[in-house]
């Protein structure tokens, strides 16, 4: 009798564990909605541009450039963060979801005070695309303010 009883609390646990992965799923799908959506459905990012070369700028001057894209997936296109390799680069990124075929902007804005010489300042945007992250670059080079 008392080794039933083992067994049956043991398999009650057994089952516990199993709702709570059950659960775990549902969280992750949530979290991650790239996960719960097949590849062939999930939203592609394709940039008119990686790399924007700013030339030669004077010390101080500020570049801003916005970097177009479209959705080509079949699904809408999430951008959950933008960062910059620098706090002199401030990358600006849609909040709202980006509808299949549609087009998006992701506004980028590098500070050169402080900075001299080649520079190539990285941002790299996280999304529920596949792929999960893109990198793009602003590069030039930064003269010394006379």
């Amino acid at each position: 009798m008392k080794n039933l009883f083992i067994i049956l609390l043991a398999l009650i646990a057994f089952t516990g564990c199993k709702q709570k992965s059950k659960l775990d799923e549902k969280v992750a799908s949530v979290a991650n909605p790239s996960a719960t959506v097949a590849e062939a459905d999930a939203p592609k990012v394709k940039f008119e541009k990686e790399i924007y070369d700013f030339g030669v700028i004077t010390q101080g001057e500020k570049v801003e450039f916005s970097f177009k894209f479209k959705n080509e997936g079949k699904t809408p296109l999430i951008i959950t963060d933008a960062t910059a390799t620098c706090g002199c680069t401030v990358p600006e990124y849609p909040k709202t979801p980006v509808k299949p075929g549609e087009d998006g902007v992701i506004k980028v804005v590098f500070n050169s005070a402080g900075k001299i010489g080649m520079q190539d300042k990285q941002v790299t945007i996280f999304s529920n695309a596949n792929p999960e992250a893109d990198k793009l670059h602003l590069v030039g080079e930064v003269k010394e303010k006379k």
